[in-house]
């Protein structure tokens, strides 16, 4: 599970009455809407454990032991990190589009998942786009890797014809050296025909 936590600066603890050299610790839900747990440690030994959305720490810098957790209302929360939240940049992006068997060519259904690729690296004004091609272990080891790089080359070239431009994309492939389902050799496995496309 993934948890966000944001130490804040004097400026904003003075949002909340507190006095200056305070920080604040606020767990909040993950973009999914889970959350995680955060421990924090002291440096007497003391520790405090949050593990429900919207509690936080507030604590003095030159304080050796933790205060109780209070709660924060979200809309608050937002308030005070809305500067740092603006600049935090999202989280990295993986897709995975599905191929035919013995095939360069996308399946169906992965084809429709373009779109959503392109408005990823928009949305990210990325410049870091990998694309990594794979096979199953059907046929020998050469004939894969070649496969998986013709696999890699077809998604390369439909993000050039989308306008994405050729130096924000980084391709490899790896034939059938990592496979998504563990098989023996000459079985065929759908989930392992596949290019990922991952959009920092």
């Amino acid at each position: 599970m993934k948890i966000k936590f944001f130490v804040i600066l004097a400026i904003f603890a003075l949002l909340l009455g507190c006095a200056p050299k305070e920080n604040i610790i606020v767990l909040s839900k993950s973009d999914n809407g889970s959350v995680g747990a955060l421990k924090i440690d002291s440096t007497d030994g003391n520790s405090v454990i949050l593990d429900q959305p919207d509690m936080a720490v507030i604590t003095d810098a030159d304080e050796t032991e933790l205060p109780a957790p209070v709660h924060i209302d979200s809309a608050e929360t937002t308030a005070l990190f809305q500067e740092a939240l603006a600049v935090h940049p999202l989280m990295p992006k993986s897709f995975l589009l599905y191929f035919e068997s013995n095939s360069p060519q996308i399946n169906s259904s992965s084809l429709k998942m373009i779109e959503k690729i392109i408005s990823a690296i928009k949305e990210r004004n990325s410049h870091d786009i990998a694309v990594i091609g794979h096979t199953d272990r059907t046929g020998d080891d050469a004939y894969n890797r070649t496969l998986s790089q013709k696999r890699a080359q077809s998604v390369y070239d439909i993000l050039i014809s989308k306008g994405i431009k050729k130096e924000d994309i980084t391709m490899s492939y790896h034939g059938e050296g990592n496979l998504l389902v563990p098989t023996a050799d000459n079985i065929a496995e759908p989930a392992n025909r596949r290019v990922e496309v991952m959009v920092r």
